[in-house]
């Protein structure tokens, strides 16, 4: 029996990674001749880079660059296993968990790190980039990101602005003379979920703002800082950087990458799976585990299991869901296309011990409906001779 293992973290929990480990455990109980392939996946967040690495068979590259509030941070970028791409997650040179909890600051938090590492890639000789931007400690409209690449930011007395975003107030033009120009010569795809547009209430500031430690006062001070970077750059490049879908992402960096890289925005697992070539795994398999940390109606709207599911139909692969917890009913699972949907908590826990206990608990779980798939190995074809009821 093959057997695809394709989940997404367990955020907070267990990672992607962890989780084909453990699941596989669980097959192998059942199953000790099953040929597993590990398919780690991530939606553009924390842990894209890693995932996309080990499913492509690529290579880690390691650099010391500025953090989001200027201390040095070793961070990583990855070269797929074509030897052409290159991914860079937000998380990594720029993201919240690089800072201390009570020290999260979005007013002067920085994404030139995440610039750096581009310039990094660019220097090795790379064109092609899929930037991850899930995670980020920033608000800065991606104006740190680009002073790394060579713009400048600059006040009425043409001195230099401070990083971060709440400096963008006082921001009198911008001069983009000096961009790196091998960024014409590269190409770059956004990989996010995230639709919201850059100012306003359901704006980068009002709605990840406060997740990165900013009060209403605060969250009212960047939002009105974004505004103004795009009164500049509409008066300067006549782009209007406010009605961009997507441009509120990751505090703005998707607006920032949009409008001066010329960056495509595609859904997070899309693009990800579509780099890794995911349905060249699945042609052949009987079965495709996946998961994610909460199964509820946001996974109908393009998370990782939804991405999976897709891919499955075109192959009428059964699709099986690992989950911390389902919140979704029979209808929307024929609607997403799973067979079916299995918390693996056994009862009522502490947050403390779901995160300690979380492998043994995807290792039992798995062998549980490995044991029913066991027993119709070689009747289980398709998902629709499931739901026609000839089993």
């Amino acid at each position: 029996m093959k057997i695809v293992v394709a989940p997404d973290a367990f955020k907070g929990s267990i990672s992607a990674m962890d989780i084909c480990s453990a699941a596989e455990a669980g097959i192998f109980r059942v199953i000790p001749e099953a040929h597993v392939i590990a398919i780690p996946l991530a939606d553009g967040g924390e842990g894209t880079v890693e995932n996309m690495v080990f499913s492509s068979n690529g290579t880690i590259k390691q650099r010391n660059v500025r953090g989001p509030l200027g201390q040095e941070v070793n961070a990583a970028y990855g070269v797929l296993g074509d030897g052409q791409t290159v991914v860079v997650e937000m998380a990594q040179a720029s993201g919240l968990t690089l800072i201390p909890h009570n020290g999260r600051d979005p007013f002067a938090a920085s994404s030139y790190g995440t610039g750096e590492l581009i310039k990094h890639a660019l220097d090795e000789g790379y064109r092609k980039f899929v930037i991850g931007l899930g995670g980020s400690a920033t608000n800065d409209g991606g104006t740190g990101m680009l002073k790394a690449l060579g713009m400048k930011f600059l006040k009425e007395d043409s001195t230099s602005l401070p990083d971060g975003g709440g400096h963008l107030r006082k921001l009198a033009y911008y001069d983009d003379t000096s961009l790196d120009s091998r960024i014409k010569e590269a190409s770059f795809t956004i990989a996010s979920d995230v639709t919201n547009k850059l100012c306003g209430p359901q704006g980068a500031s009002a709605v990840f703002g406060p997740q990165k430690g900013a009060s209403p006062e605060m969250v009212q001070q960047l939002d009105q800082a974004l505004n103004h970077f795009a009164e500049i750059v509409l008066k300067q490049k006549g782009m209007d950087m406010r009605e961009m879908e997507g441009g509120g992402a990751a505090g703005g960096m998707g607006a920032g990458l949009i409008t001066f890289l010329q960056a495509e925005v595609k859904s997070g697992i899309e693009i990800i799976m579509e780099e890794i070539h995911f349905e060249a795994f699945i042609e052949d398999v009987d079965l495709i585990i996946t998961g994610e940390g909460r199964l509820d109606t946001q996974t109908l709207s393009g998370k990782v299991i939804a991405g999976v599911c897709k891919a499955a139909k075109k192959h009428n692969v059964p699709v099986i869901a690992l989950c911390g917890g389902v919140e979704i009913n029979s209808s929307e699972l024929n609607e997403l296309g799973l067979l079916s949907a299995f918390s693996i908590v056994p009862g009522p826990c502490s947050l403390e011990e779901a995160m300690k206990k979380a492998p043994h608990w995807i290792i039992n779980q798995t062998e549980s409906f490995m044991r029913i798939v066991r027993n119709y190995n070689g009747k289980i074809n398709t998902l629709d001779q499931i739901r026609e009821g000839s089993l």
